[in-house]
């Protein structure tokens, strides 16, 4: 073999290994995995029953989480109790923190939320388990009747890769069922970023339940508040079947 052809074969050979680093440095600056083999941070917007409840689960799982209220010195007595992964801060503390989100609070406090911190969520995976309800949360639950709840979550957060979850049962069953022998309890998901919906049923595993992909985001209608995949304690295949997937 000549001295120039062994240089082209050693100079591709530098090449490719330069984009192989290069692809591993873009996944490792995302802080995200397809999997959730090792601990991904996670911001949680609103630290009440639901977001305290499935971040402790989480936290068991080794993942680390920041949990966030308008007033966190409320959160310390959970976050001690929670352990070495847990911590407690302002709202833009637990997006600066996040590589994924978690946002559980009433509903109509979203156009808010996006508008003060949307530009810092941009580009973020964000669970989605926020509920509308009439009584409490006024003309913005006419908007999600009307449009469907994940279509209208994401016009509050453009730019923000949404998988809706978690919406669709009490804390104290996501408290009672996780982990349990299977078949595990199925948790609907939906999203339009084939990504990010990977990423959330790899956290809805960890919390330890069973996801199942229910659609787009404008699918995630089938599953919000009085629709048929609303508040189903069932297993996945039970749960396919009463939303006639595949």
């Amino acid at each position: 073999m000549t001295r120039n052809r062994v240089m082209n074969l050693d100079r591709r050979a530098l090449l490719g290994m330069g984009g192989i680093l290069t692809l591993g440095a873009v996944f490792q600056s995302a802080g995200l995995r397809a999997q959730t083999a090792s601990p991904i941070r996670i911001g949680i917007i609103g630290s009440g029953h639901i977001g305290g409840t499935i971040g402790g689960l989480w936290i068991k799982k080794g993942h680390p989480v920041a949990f966030s209220s308008r007033h966190p010195d409320e959160l310390k007595p959970m976050v001690a109790e929670l352990g070495s992964l847990a911590r407690a801060g302002t709202v833009e503390d637990a997006i600066t923190f996040g590589d994924v989100l978690f946002i559980a609070v009433p509903y109509g406090a979203l156009p808010q939320i996006g508008k003060d911190y949307g530009a810092a969520m941009k580009g973020k995976v964000m669970l989605d388990a926020c509920n509308a309800v009439s009584a409490r949360d006024g003309a913005i639950a006419d908007e999600v009747e009307q449009n469907g709840i994940g279509v209208t979550s994401q016009k509050y957060f453009p730019g923000v890769r949404i998988v809706r979850a978690f919406n669709t049962m009490s804390y104290m069953t996501f408290a009672r069922e996780a982990n349990r022998p299977d078949p595990k309890l199925a948790i609907p998901i939906a999203g339009d970023d084939p990504q990010a919906v990977q990423i959330a049923a790899g956290l809805v595993r960890d919390a330890g339940f069973d996801p199942v992909v229910v659609g787009k985001l404008a699918d995630a209608r089938r599953f919000q508040r009085g629709q048929p995949g609303y508040g189903q304690q069932v297993s996945a295949a039970e749960l396919k079947q009463k939303l006639s997937l595949p």
